[in-house]
């Protein structure tokens, strides 16, 4: 870090979930690495009553069972004394001048502030006039940024009051909406297979590439998040966000630089050139379904209609992919726990071979269990004259790197964050622009019913309907001869 001041990490929400699995975990390995502050704080916010040595030792348990890596007690021991504790409500301002006070005090002097909403976007606006009441988001001294975590709004008219009322009191660049997807080390990697290796972007448009199909498949079910799911439903949950971030990515065109600012402006390009859909469109371009037995789980309504998987298919109506299918599917209770994108090439134009059967080139990006990138393509069986064969060429982070090389999304993000790179956070009219495109799906599903709510069985890849979307295009999901490539 080139700023010699103090800084500050301010975390709402402190005695969450969120805090103890990923936030502290990613702030300690950043300190043991060396990348922190020379000189910070993290103070916790929140209802629970904590002195500070309970909340240090509340967060080491979470440490010892939720961190991906070792850490000793040395370590804990130089990292804990920077843990603070202020207990107060999200609705007292005198509660926020008493936060303000103590920062001053661990500050001794200016310092930057990174203020952290681990807790609902309903609260988002009351904690930020507070802040901005009590003079806390005042750059008079040191910067200060807010990041707030997703989800951001719950259709498009909520999501632009939540950016008009952080708008009162924040610029846009102290604002940094937080997807932990993009923080995914493979995910980034998506940029550097297109634009680092000149093999990949030349072929890469509507003259070489047939479709694409990005999946986001959760094996889980509700895991206790019935009172959240049942209601917002799988769009809201996984569409509006992870899998339009992973399309912006494979489709976006080649920035001018990394910079945040041209890096955004190409993914909300990519948005702005696919259509919102008409209800017509909507009944024969998605697809939605409940896993059976899924109202029959504790806090989820008997009659629910909350979809738990959903398939899309859209077109980017531009010069480089007018025409080409994306297809997007994500779901929980499915057969595997799976992220991945398949690029499926054209098939030659012509066949000069005697091969009965030559399947088109695949390019599958592997986002997670098993991170890495595999090529597909045709070969000639050695002694035969007609037989064609399918040959892998992979790459493993695992293998290449360690098994143990991939850090937690939010450290990376929370690196970002205090370095002020907004590159991986998403900006407000990306936000708007991707949420235009929901919407008209969602109001179409919930006041017409259409298309019908289709039934899957868990553990299955999901419903009838899901396969009947590519089959009317005479394609088909590809997650099996995926999996098999994994496999070798």
């Amino acid at each position: 870090m080139t700023n010699d001041l103090s800084t500050s990490i301010i975390i709402f929400g402190a005695s969450g979930d969120l805090t103890q699995r990923k936030l502290i975990p990613s702030l300690l390995n950043l300190s043991i690495k060396g990348r922190m502050p020379k000189k910070f704080s993290i103070v916790g916010f929140g209802g629970t009553a904590f002195s500070d040595d309970e909340f240090r030792a509340h967060l080491l348990n979470g440490a010892k069972e939720f961190a991906e890596f070792k850490f000793t007690d040395a370590e804990w021991s130089a990292f804990a004394p920077n843990l603070h504790y202020v207990q107060g409500k999200y609705a007292e301002a005198a509660d926020f001048q008493r936060l303000n006070e103590n920062l001053k005090g661990l500050e001794a002097g200016d310092a930057n502030r990174l203020y952290y909403m681990a807790l609902p976007p309903s609260l988002f606006p009351v904690i930020i006039d507070n802040l901005d009441a009590t003079g806390q988001l005042h750059e008079n001294g040191g910067w200060r940024r807010v990041v707030l975590e997703k989800p951001f709004g719950t259709d498009l008219a909520s999501a632009v009051k939540l950016n008009q009322q952080v708008h009162k009191a924040l610029n846009e660049n102290q604002i940094y909406r937080i997807d932990h997807y993009l923080g995914k080390e493979t995910v980034q990697n998506i940029l550097f297979t297109r634009f680092a290796n000149t093999i990949f972007e030349p072929i890469w448009n509507r003259n070489y590439i047939d479709h694409v199909q990005i999946t986001v498949a959760e094996k889980v079910g509700l895991e206790h998040r019935a009172g959240f799911y049942d209601g917002v439903g799988v769009l809201r949950d996984m569409f509006q966000n992870h899998l339009m971030q992973l399309l912006t990515l494979v489709a976006m065109e080649p920035p001018a630089s990394f910079s945040a600012a041209h890096l955004r402006n190409e993914k909300v390009k990519v948005l702005s050139a696919i259509k919102p859909m008409t209800p017509e469109e909507v009944a024969v371009n998605t697809v939605r379904a409940q896993y059976k037995g899924y109202r029959e789980e504790p806090e989820v309504k008997p009659n629910s209609t909350t979809p738990t998987y959903a398939a899309l298919r859209l077109f980017i109506n531009n010069w480089r992919w007018k025409g080409v299918p994306f297809y997007l599917r994500s779901g929980k209770h499915l057969a595997e726990k799976q992220s991945q994108i398949i690029i499926q090439f054209k098939e030659p134009p012509l066949s000069m071979f005697p091969m009965q059967t030559m399947k088109p080139n695949l390019l599958v990006l592997y986002l997670q269990p098993d991170e890495g990138v595999h090529l597909r393509f045709e070969a000639k069986a050695p002694d035969t004259v007609s037989e064609a064969r399918s040959v892998d060429m992979e790459f493993h982070y695992a293998e290449a790197f360690g098994k143990t090389a991939i850090p937690e999304a939010y450290e990376r993000l929370l690196l970002d964050a205090l370095q002020g790179d907004a590159s991986l956070f998403t900006r407000a009219d990306e936000v708007e622009t991707a949420w235009s495109l929901i919407d008209p799906i969602l109001q179409t599903w919930e006041q017409h019913q259409t298309p019908s709510l289709g039934i899957y069985k868990p553990s299955s890849w999901g419903p009838l309907e899901g396969y009947d979307l590519l089959a009317r295009d005479g394609r088909r999901w590809l997650n099996a001869e995926a999996s098999m490539m994994l496999e070798k």
